[in-house]
Formats: structure tokens, sequence, C-alpha cells
């Protein structure tokens, strides 16, 4: 989880001015090329999660450490922007898109009664790395320029993910002589039953499943939009520069801290009573963005806005196979992503569109609002799906 982030927009947000000082290009064309690079990438996602499925999350994690350290590599020569699109949608896919997928899969697939702890603390680490990581690629591009900091990047995702899917993971528990949870089932044969769950395409066809994913995309796109246009956003409300740029450290904090409460709470609480509550959080820090002043509510705005994505981040990973069992569980959650990151892109685009209507920020979170409001609607009409086995 930590490794992707060079293919996260933190992570290349720190390459944007002198990609556009070396390459000649205006920041509208690499915005461009990076919001092709991120629908683009998403589209392989329910590639990525029937590829899990197939062959195990260790051949995967392999496969996909092996290509996005030769992408950032790749990224290191571009000369145009044609190259960069190009990049863009290698580590938006490999990076942002299936690293991340593959390894919250891997964890579903050794837990069952306390998942939701099991990815919480999972994604709070990884988030924790993705968070630090830009300090360390500002260093990088200072020190040593832009083209060699990517290539050091690729070198690190190799040197660190592919032993790991050689030594450090295995796919199931199964593999290992061992069972789900450390518990040895009482009924000896359940340890070599064929796994169960919900088709693809059946998953498809329940309301839970769109539910998720309104949640999902409502999170992704609100949070990518209002992460990206922070800097302006905030200033917009009187903050400095580095005031604005240090908002994202209580953004941090409250990311981490939800994804470990929402983690165990998801053990404990029905998934859309969660689901709920993490668009409640994201509508308010919405709204906040329109009452920030210098001090204690610009944080607050930061804590709510976190914890939101914290929130959403453990439950989605727990709630999928809960809802449809872990039989086809890359293929669901692959097409779950591809709506999510496909969300994403859409983000900046919109805060953008609605500040050059309007001629300021305010008006466009009002209408935005919304969003994560209809999401959580459409989670307390959803169908809970019955339990039932589906080979």
């Amino acid at each position: 989880m930590a490794m992707t982030a060079p293919g996260q927009t933190t992570g290349v947000s720190v390459f944007i001015d002198p990609l556009i000082a070396d390459l000649d290009v205006s920041r509208t064309q690499v915005s461009t090329a990076y919001l092709t690079g991120t629908l683009v990438g998403a589209c392989a996602m329910p590639l990525v999660g029937r590829a899990i499925d197939r062959y195990g999350p260790r051949r995967v994690i392999g496969a996909v450490g092996a290509a996005f350290g030769a992408i950032l590599l790749a990224l290191s020569f571009v000369t145009g922007l044609v190259g960069l699109t190009a990049g863009f949608i290698g580590i938006r896919m490999a990076g942002q898109g299936a690293l991340s997928l593959v390894a919250t899969t891997t964890v579903a697939y050794w837990f069952d009664r306390r998942r939701g702890l099991a990815l919480g603390i999972t994604s709070a680490v990884g988030t924790a790395g993705i968070s630090l990581a830009p300090v360390l690629f500002e260093r990088l591009a200072a020190d040593h320029g832009w083209r060699q900091a990517w290539a050091i990047e690729g070198i690190a995702v190799w040197a660190i993910v592919i032993p790991l899917a050689l030594f450090g993971i295995r796919n199931r528990p199964a593999d290992l002589g061992q069972h789900v949870d450390g518990i040895t089932p009482q009924d000896d044969s359940a340890a070599d039953a064929p796994l169960t769950g919900w088709t693809l395409r059946q998953a498809l066809r329940t309301s839970a499943f769109w539910a998720v994913a309104a949640c999902l995309s409502a999170s992704s796109m609100l949070t990518t939009g209002l992460n990206f246009h922070q800097i302006g956003l905030l200033g917009e409300r009187g903050l400095t520069p580095a005031e604005a740029a240090a908002n994202f450290l209580p953004q941090t904090a409250a990311a981490l801290l939800a994804t470990l409460a929402a983690g165990a709470l998801i053990d404990r609480l029905p998934p859309k009573a969660v689901l709920i509550a993490a668009m409640t959080v994201l509508a308010c820090a919405t709204l906040a963005a329109r009452f920030i002043h210098p001090g204690w509510t610009a944080i607050a705005y930061g804590i709510l806005l976190g914890a939101s994505n914290g929130l959403l981040r453990a439950v989605e990973s727990a709630t999928l196979p809960r809802y449809f069992g872990t039989a086809h569980l890359g293929a669901i959650r692959g097409s779950a992503h591809t709506v999510t990151i496909a969300a994403s892109a859409f983000g900046p685009l919109a805060v953008s569109l609605g500040h050059d209507l309007t001629g300021r920020y305010g008006t466009a979170l009002l209408v935005l609002a919304a969003l994560p409001a209809a999401a959580a609607l459409a989670a307390a009409a959803a169908r809970t799906p019955h339990s039932k086995s589906h080979h």
C-alpha cells in the first residue's frame, strides 16, 4: 500500500511545476494528461481483479510491481506530452489502481471475523507511507532533478515490491496449511472446501454494490477535487499558501484514526450505518469549506475531510467481501475501483468549473455537497444481499 505512493496524486504533485518548466507545456496540458491517465488506467481494474481471482495475489503483486517500476523508469526519459500521458496512464493503472487493489484484496482473503480491523490497520499504515512520501520525493527532485527522482522511485518499487511478492506473500491461509482468522474449523472438511461467493454479474445486479460504489465515488471525487485546489480554496478564505499546505497534516492524522476506528466498527455494525456516517461527515466537510477562517475552523475542516476519507477506505475493503464472499472478490472490487478512480479524475475539473462559472469556490461547494447526501440516501435505501453461496 505504501509503495503505491509514486502513482498517487500526492506523489505526482511535487513533479508538476518542474515538468511544466522542462517540457515546455502548460498547466492545463499537464492536468489533461493526468485526467486521461486516470480515466484510462481505471478501465484496467476489472481485468486486474479477474487476474487476482485466477492467478492469486502473489503473482499479480509481482507482475504489477515489475511493470510499475519499469513505467517509473520510462517516465524519467519522457520528452513531450504524448510520453507524459502514456506514463501517467501507466502509473495510475499500476500504482494507484492495481497495487492498491491487490494489496487490500490479499488481506481480505486471510481474515473474516476481524477483517475490518485488519484492513483498517493495513490502510492506515499504507496511508501514512503515502502521506510521508511527497516529502521524500520533493527532496529527491530538488537534489537530483525530477528525471533521476522518478528513476530512483522505479528502482525502489522493484527492490521492495517484487521481493515481498516472492517471499512475503502467500495467496491464502490454505497454502501454508493454515485457516482463515487462524482458527481451525470444527469440520475438518471445511478447510478444503471451495471458495464461495457471488459472481461479478450477480453482484452488479444488487443495489448494495451500487450504493457502495456511489459512496466511494462521491468521496473520491470530492476529496481529490478539494485537495487539488486546496491552496486556492483556502486562500480564498484568508489562509496563506503555507497555512493551506499545512492543512494536509490534520487531514492525514484524522484519516489514520478514522481508518482504524472504521475497521473496528465494521466488525460490529452493519456496513450501511458506517457508509451513511462517512457520507454525512463528507457533506459537512464540503459545506464547512465555505466558512473557514485562519485558525481552528481550518483545522476542523481538515479533520472532517480526512475522517470521511478514512472511514470510506476501511469500509469498502471490508463490506464487499462481507456482502459477496471471496470467490470472485477480485473482479467485484476491480469493478468498484474502476468507478471510484474514474470519479476522482473529474473532481478537480468539477471544482475548477464551479469556480470559473461563479468567480468563487463557495457556490460550487454548496452544489457539490449534494453528492455525498445523495450517496447516503442510496446507501440507506439499498437492500442488504442475502447470505447465500454462488459457485
